[in-house]
């Protein structure tokens, strides 16, 4: 019975962090600003960006930061403000 509790907990929390993404980026596209504005921004913050894409309304950028560390992290396509960072 634990482990059915423990496996439905995780479906929901997996589900909430899916759904957060595309709340959070829910910007008419004619506001967005351009890809290469987010990826000239995460650039001169020392990234080097492999690809970005839009996913659920959000622009998901994927590449290593500053630090080498691999980052996948969603952006709102208006402001640029980070919605999740797995």
């Amino acid at each position: 019975m634990k482990s059915l509790s423990l496996a439905a907990l995780l479906f929901a929390l997996a589900g909430a962090a899916t759904a957060s993404a595309a709340d959070l980026c829910s910007v008419p596209e004619a506001e967005w600003q351009p890809k290469a504005a987010l990826q000239a921004k995460l650039e001169a913050e020392g990234w080097s960006v492999k690809t970005i894409k839009v996913d659920d309304g959000c622009y998901e950028a994927y590449g290593k930061d500053s630090a080498g560390n691999k980052q996948e992290v969603y952006f709102n396509p208006k402001t640029f403000e980070v919605v999740l960072s797995k």
